[in-house]
């Protein structure tokens, strides 16, 4: 008898769901794109502050999990136990929440107890701010020899990685706030909320 994903242990999820690596797929902007309207309609309009692709898979030619990472930015006046019930009727997984000292809501869709689906998708719900995610992105999209440099490093990381989503992610943070930072100055203000 198959076990549920939500009796697994994480060593059984890492398993099931291991690091995998591909060439970029230029339909990931097209999946983003099915996925941010049918966002855009699980919440008040008025609510949403911003609805990005972010995350290697938003990169053109850059090496990456066959994720599609979406940052979805609510404004604080958002009915957040009305969205989080909209986004599990979508089919949405709700994997993580914290609310304090700020909201980071993490969803995920495409994980199925036989593995990955054909499309897999990690959202991240959060008030609208300055994200560091949003300039790693751009930069990566403005300094290709960088996006170069970052994808031989997953390459490097996997093999050793590969059952090990907090170890791979680990392994990465230096070389992602070295390159933010950089961002966050050179684009300084750019996805700053207005009031």
């Amino acid at each position: 008898m198959q076990k549920e994903l939500a009796e697994m242990s994480l060593e059984e999820l890492w398993e099931l769901f291991p690091i995998i690596l591909k060439e970029h797929n230029p339909q990931y902007k097209e999946w983003f794109e099915i996925e941010e309207r049918q966002l855009l309609s699980c919440s008040k309009s008025q609510d949403i502050k911003r609805v990005s692709h972010i995350g290697s898979s938003a990169v053109k030619g850059l090496i990456a999990k066959p994720t599609i990472d979406i940052l979805l930015e609510v404004e604080k006046r958002c009915n957040i136990t009305a969205l989080i019930e909209n986004l599990m009727f979508k089919n949405w997984i709700l994997m993580s929440s914290a609310y304090e000292p700020e909201l980071r809501l993490a969803f995920n869709k495409g994980y199925t107890p036989d593995g990955f689906a054909e499309k897999v998708y990690h959202l991240h719900v959060r008030y609208s701010g300055d994200w560091g995610e949003l300039y790693f992105r751009d930069y990566l999209l403005d300094h290709a020899d960088v996006a170069v440099e970052y994808g031989n490093l997953k390459l490097s990381l996997v093999k050793e990685f590969e059952h090990n989503r907090d170890g791979y992610t680990a392994a990465k943070t230096e070389f992602i706030a070295r390159y933010t930072q950089k961002a966050k100055r050179a684009y300084a203000g750019r996805y700053t909320p207005s009031e």
